[in-house]
Order: C-alpha cells, then sequence, then structure tokens
C-alpha cells in the first residue's frame, strides 16, 4: 500500500521527455470555482455554512462572539488560514467596531498560535476587497493569514506551478486548534 510511485515523464502526447511532473488534481475544484457562492447571499456563501459545521469537519481553529478562525482549504503555505466575521458582509468599511476588534484579536492570536506550532518567520496579511482585486468570494470579508519561512519558496512553485505541502489539513487544523488561546 505504501510502495514508492514511479514517474514516468512524458510529453503532452506520451513521448518520454526529462522532465517530471507532479499532479495536483485536487487543484482543479479551486480552479473550476467549485464551492464559490454563485450570488451574494448568505445561503449559498461558503463562510456562511462554515459556522454551521463541527470545527474538524469546517477546519475551524478558533470561533469568537463575532468572527472565527478557518484553515483555508486552498492554502499557499501550511498554516494559511483566515479570520472571517459571522456577518454576512462584503466589505471592510461595513464592520461594526467590535468586529473589526474582533478581527485584529483574532489576527494577532492566529499569529501567535502559528509562530508556537511552526516558528513561522514571519506572515502576509491581507484583504482583497472585491472581484477586482482578486476576492476568490468577494460577498463575505475574509482576512488571510500565510505563514512565511525562509527559504519556503523554491523553485516547485516557480518552475512545477506546484505547492508543496508537508502535511494535511487535518492534522494542521488540530496542531493549531489545540494551541490556540481563547480569551
Amino acid at each position: 500500500m505504501n510502495e514508492p510511485i514511479e514517474f514516468v515523464a512524458q510529453d503532452g502526447v506520451g513521448e518520454a521527455d526529462a522532465l517530471q511532473r507532479l499532479w495536483t488534481p485536487h487543484r482543479m475544484a479551486y480552479i473550476k470555482g467549485e464551492n464559490k457562492p454563485e450570488h451574494d447571499e448568505p445561503r449559498g456563501c461558503p463562510f456562511c455554512r462554515i459556522p454551521e459545521m463541527s470545527d474538524d469537519e469546517a477546519l475551524i481553529i478558533g470561533r469568537g462572539r463575532e468572527v472565527y478562525a478557518v484553515l483555508n482549504l486552498y492554502p499557499y503555505n501550511p498554516g494559511h488560514l483566515m479570520v472571517v466575521p459571522f456577518r454576512h458582509v462584503a466589505d471592510y468599511t461595513d464592520l461594526t467596531a467590535s468586529e473589526t476588534v474582533e478581527v485584529a484579536e483574532f489576527t494577532q492570536q492566529a499569529m501567535r498560535t502559528v509562530r508556537a506550532v511552526s516558528a513561522a518567520h514571519g506572515f502576509n496579511l491581507g484583504m482583497n476587497q472585491g472581484v477586482i482585486a482578486g476576492a476568490g468570494i468577494a460577498a463575505h470579508l475574509h482576512q488571510h493569514l500565510v505563514p512565511r519561512w525562509g527559504g519556503d519558496s523554491n523553485f516547485m512553485p516557480i518552475i512545477g506551478h506546484t505547492k508543496v505541502l508537508p502535511q494535511l489539513l487535518a492534522e494542521t487544523r488540530k496542531l493549531l486548534a489545540d494551541a490556540w488561546v481563547t480569551g
């Protein structure tokens, strides 16, 4: 069952060449836009459905009064998570004062937790506001937190257009959830 995988390098028509290829078919769901809402209504929004699921099933790291932290299904790095308000709101300027504070507090807690679990050297934080700015799910605000390590970007994403993640999402969720300190 755990036999080594033999790579047979072939070009697009089946002729052997000098290249090895790594296939990531699970990314096709992201490319095709599966699970993205087709409209701005909360009933079609994955970020509105996630809190209705169990933490394990939904990959939720922590829940607050007005926001939650959840692993990204299509992570750039291990521990890539998002801070998401429970309320279906699209724009940062539409958050209430208390939602804004809790987004900030959860972001700080996420940074502390990821550092404690995986010794991240730094982070990329960001919100893409609107489809034109790159938001995959523009109808529901979410802030990304991407852990970074020195040398974490190598030839794989550049040459192979593939990101190598050394850990299953369920394992990452357990480590982070167990280390999450609720205040």
